[in-house]
């Protein structure tokens, strides 16, 4: 029996990545739209690359790393361009959803360099769909895409899961469902266990942060393990896996929800990888300190003719106080000449007010103030 993983061009020109143990039908459920998900909105799709293996691991693992793969280097694997994917290879700097393995090659071309690949992120007896659906969500939030249920309560797959992924539906259409914790994680070198609670079990014991570190650096692949949501993890499950991962928490209340728990683990993992970042915006200049003595002596004066400072043996301690304050927030020029645009406008009000007007005239700056009666 053979093995496929495939690529798909859907409609918006993007690209859908999957394997499969018969091609022909799959493709054509993803034609069909009967596949839900990803592709059932972007159809019409074409077949653009596929690639047969000896087992479905192997065709799983071509998947995951093709997923994480840049466009340009998608397109140069489905044009046969060795040079190109090598050159790419070599310079990529792909998401954290890319899937890096030992050299894969495919249609003679070695495209990838080794590096530890993501964590598989399991979800032992989980009870409400909804509950799966923000759990795929917050992983796909930090670039993880491999789900796998272990006997899921209400089966799989689950209706109730696609509206909370709120849009995560690759990770929902790749998850796995295995009988057992133990068939779950078969493949993986390294099992973490999550909980906030002594199983009677001798393990070492991680925050997230250590865990994370540990995961990228050690070699094969990692399974991380949250328990169902009720009850956490069993005493059964905790034993099968190398490293408890735990967080500091409260002890009058140390319940985390499912999805909470998993957006913990994949945000450490997450931190080094190369995810959308917020723009950082350059903050201006500081005002030089003789724009900034003119807004404060401006204010002064004004201040003054006030009668501000009373009494008048508390005046110095009171000048001291509002240049301390006005010097805190590291005004820039802009902010200045704006902040004495306002003194200045509120001293020629009080200047405009104390002349005669007529009646119906209008006063202040802008025309916002009531006419006069």
């Amino acid at each position: 029996m053979s093995f496929h993983a495939y690529m798909l061009r859907c409609a918006d020109g993007s690209f859908y990545v999957g394997h499969t143990d018969n091609l022909e039908h799959r493709v054509g459920q993803h034609e069909t739209g009967e596949t839900k998900g990803y592709t059932q909105k972007r159809r019409p799709v074409t077949l653009a690359w596929q690639q047969d293996f000896g087992s479905r691991n192997e065709a799983l693992e071509a998947e995951r790393q093709i997923k994480g793969w840049s466009r340009a280097k998608k397109e140069a694997l489905i044009a046969g361009d060795r040079g190109l994917v090598s050159q790419l290879a070599r310079k990529s700097f792909d998401t954290g959803l890319r899937q890096a393995q030992p050299l894969l090659r495919t249609n003679g071309l070695e495209t990838e360099i080794e590096q530890t690949p993501p964590p598989v992120i399991v979800l032992v007896r989980p009870q409400l769909g909804e509950n799966i659906g923000k759990a795929a969500r917050a992983m796909l939030n930090f670039g993880l895409v491999e789900l796998r249920l272990v006997a899921p309560r209400d089966g799989w797959p689950n209706p109730q899961a696609g509206p909370a992924a709120s849009g995560a539906d690759i990770v929902l259409e790749q998850a796995a469902v295995f009988d057992s914790v133990a068939a779950a994680v078969a493949d993986c070198t390294h099992v973490y266990a999550t909980t906030v609670r002594k199983r009677g079990v001798t393990k070492p014991v991680a925050t997230p942060e250590a865990a994370a570190r540990a995961i990228h650096t050690d070699p094969g692949r990692a399974a991380i393990l949250f328990g169902p949501e009720r009850s956490g993890l069993e005493t059964d499950d905790v034993a099968l896996a190398r490293t408890i991962i735990t967080v500091p928490i409260n002890p009058e209340f140390g319940s985390l929800n499912l999805a909470q728990a998993v957006i913990l683990v994949a945000y450490e993992w997450s931190k080094g990888q190369e995810l959308a970042q917020p723009p950082e915006t350059e903050m201006p200049l500081p005002a030089p300190q003789g724009e900034l003595d003119g807004m404060i002596a401006q204010l002064d004066d004004m201040l003054v003719a006030a009668n501000f400072f009373f009494p008048p043996a508390r005046t110095e301690t009171v000048r001291r106080t509002l240049r301390t304050l006005l010097t805190k927030p590291g005004w820039s020029a802009q902010e200045v000449r704006t902040m004495r645009g306002v003194l200045a406008a509120l001293d020629g009000r009080k200047a405009r007010r104390s002349a005669p007007v007529e009646r119906g005239e209008l006063i202040g700056d802008g025309g916002l103030d009531e006419t006069l009666p």
